[in-house]
């Protein structure tokens, strides 16, 4: 069951297995994560829309990364310039193996921007799209590739954004 399966799953199982009598703890129970992330750690809305962004991956992320989420040609190997080409983003790259907010990150403020608020310093050629695309944007695409990877990927990837958020985004 993916992230966004597995959510749901758990809106529509959690206020039966709590009964109706206990709505009131349900809303507290389905808020209680929320309240406890820290505002500024980025999170995926509840509610995506896939088509918005895969049409936005086309516009936005397709010459570099492939139309088929394929990546370019030997992406493990650093360019002239040094730079490693960019990854795919099916199954076969390693974007699944990143939480949520590192995603957004990266694609919001670039990569070089992105690790360096995580203290590391690397050249990466991914720009950054938070002037081209709104917060929302950004996550419908995120949401778009993660509905191209197998069940695994993408159990995966949800078990390291749980373990991010538990985290507080550090």
């Amino acid at each position: 069951m993916g992230a966004l399966d597995m959510k749901a799953w758990v809106m529509i199982a959690a206020p039966v297995a709590l009964g109706l009598a206990g709505a009131g703890a349900w809303l507290a129970l389905r808020d209680a994560p929320q309240a406890a992330i820290d505002p500024a750690v980025p999170v995926m809305p509840a509610t995506v829309d896939i088509a918005q962004g895969e049409a936005l991956y086309a516009q936005n992320c397709a010459a570099c990364h492939g139309a088929n989420l394929e990546g370019q040609p030997d992406w493990r190997t650093p360019d002239a310039d040094g730079r490693l080409p960019a990854p795919p983003h099916d199954e076969t790259g390693h974007t699944w193996h990143h939480p949520d907010r590192m995603l957004f990150e990266y694609t919001k403020l670039g990569g070089r921007e992105a690790l360096a608020r995580q203290g590391v310093e690397f050249d990466s050629g991914m720009p950054g799209f938070g002037d081209v695309l709104t917060d929302r944007e950004i996550w419908n695409i995120l949401a778009y590739i993660q509905s191209t990877w197998p069940e695994r990927e993408r159990a995966a990837q949800a078990e390291r954004t749980a373990a991010d958020l538990a985290n507080g985004g550090n």
